[in-house]
């Protein structure tokens, strides 16, 4: 194989099938990016089993071929050459050679005929979305994704199409995340699961353009992402999503209206006197027209009075307040609503057309 590109588009490319590098095992294939050289295109592949990603660059191809390299040695090597063309050329013995000016790297690597291709995924079902939404709809649900291995379906996220609405769900247990967002045509119904992983690379990888599409195509195992020049194959994950209809409530004894900005400020200042071993709750004493914030533990305590409007009940409900800044940090709103029932039953924060549903189970506090 004989190729050349630019430094840049040779960095982009591995840094984009990087995120499929395995770290962990010990196949050496699973831990190599594979350079694969046609007649017309330059492809860069990674693929750990559970994600593999497919990226064409931009080249000069002199001669055709391919070669399996060891991913961090040919990023760190790339990452530090001058910023000029990129000239790679492989022997029978499965040797690269990296020139760029003045710079000489000989490498080991291999045939990469035992590499794992991305697997052939059928486009019988498949939905489009733009770039921006996708990175939006993750950004805004992703937090509430669980990180136990024991509660595998929590790690991922439900993508549910109905017609022309996408829903997007994530929970861990104490709190659920909902997304629904228009799509520009109507699809077949559809429900899959989504490794969180997936989705944290996937918002890594695109740009977040208005107008720049993604494609996703499913089937009972896999989910193909395409974008631009790249191919993203996931494994979903299998079983049964979570039941969370029964959960979700439009019954409330108190609604609050209040500025966004300043109670996630409030809150943030009150984070300041949480200790992790603690786990103490801001309390939240909701009469007329104020909240009262309150926290109180061994690194000292806080009060804080904020401005509301209020329906319903007066109610003191005591909450984790990493969780609501994880929900208020998403809302692009000035100001949301949220609804209780009573200080042991979750909240719901949530606007008009329910778009957005963030749903949290408050601690118990003492009396």
């Amino acid at each position: 194989m004989k190729i050349s590109c630019s430094k840049q588009a040779l960095i982009n490319g591995i840094s984009i099938v990087s995120k499929a590098v395995s770290s962990k095992s010990t196949m050496t294939n699973l831990q190599c990016i594979l350079i694969e050289s046609s007649l017309s295109e330059i492809r860069l592949i990674a693929n750990d089993i559970e994600l593999g990603i497919e990226t064409i660059i931009e080249g000069t191809i002199k001669e055709a071929g391919k070669i399996a390299l060891d991913a961090k040695l040919l990023s760190d090597i790339i990452r530090k050459l001058p910023d000029s063309e990129v000239f790679i050329e492989t022997n029978a013995n499965s040797q690269a050679n990296i020139r760029c000016e003045r710079s000489n790297f000989n490498i080991p690597g291999t045939s990469g005929d035992d590499f794992s291709y991305l697997p052939e995924i059928e486009k019988n079902r498949s939905f489009v979305i733009s770039q921006f939404s996708l990175k939006e709809v993750i950004r805004q649900t992703i937090f509430s994704i669980s990180d136990q291995e024991n509660t595998k379906i929590m790690t991922g996220e439900l993508f549910e199409i109905n017609g022309d609405t996408l829903k997007v769900v994530s929970l861990d247990g104490h709190r659920i995340s909902i997304r629904k967002i228009p799509l520009k045509e109507n699809y077949e119904n559809m429900k899959v699961i989504v490794p969180g992983k997936t989705l944290i690379e996937i918002s890594k990888i695109i740009t977040g353009g208005v107008d720049d599409e993604v494609r996703i195509y499913t089937t009972d195992k896999h989910i193909l992402f395409e974008f631009e020049n790249t191919k993203v194959v996931s494994r979903l994950l299998e079983g049964e999503f979570y039941k969370i209809d029964q959960m979700l409530s439009n019954d409330y004894e108190t609604k609050i209206t209040i500025n966004k900005k300043e109670f996630l400020d409030c809150i943030d200042r009150a984070s300041l006197f949480i200790k992790e071993s603690e786990k103490k709750p801001i309390i939240l004493n909701i009469n007329s027209s104020n909240i009262y914030l309150k926290i109180d533990s061994s690194l000292g305590s806080m009060n804080e009075e904020i401005e509301i409007k209020k329906e319903g009940k007066d109610i003191t409900i005591g909450f984790n307040p990493k969780f609501l800044m994880d929900a208020l940090r998403v809302i692009d709103d000035e100001e949301v609503n949220i609804y209780m029932v009573n200080p042991k039953s979750p909240c719901f924060i949530r606007n008009e057309d329910n778009s957005y549903i963030y749903l949290i189970l408050p601690i118990s506090i003492a009396n």
